[in-house]
């Protein structure tokens, strides 16, 4: 499984959806399923949000394993 820390790091930059998704090329709703775990991320798009946050990939996203979801 695989959470994601988007919303906060969002918030943080004082970015709304929309701003993010113009940023981005993506549509408001792309975002909104990220942030809510319902979509992951391409390798690209992953690649392409740590860069408009400046920060690496594991700050945003985390593989959680099965020890970890009980």
């Amino acid at each position: 499984m695989i959470r994601n820390h988007l919303r906060a790091a969002r918030e943080g930059a004082g970015l709304t959806q929309a701003d993010l998704a113009a940023a981005l090329g993506v549509s408001r709703q792309t975002v909104i399923s990220l942030e809510q775990g319902r979509y992951h991320p391409s390798l690209e798009l992953a690649l392409r949000l740590a860069r408009q946050f400046a920060r690496p990939v594991e700050d945003l996203f985390e593989l959680q394993d099965s020890e970890q979801l009980g």
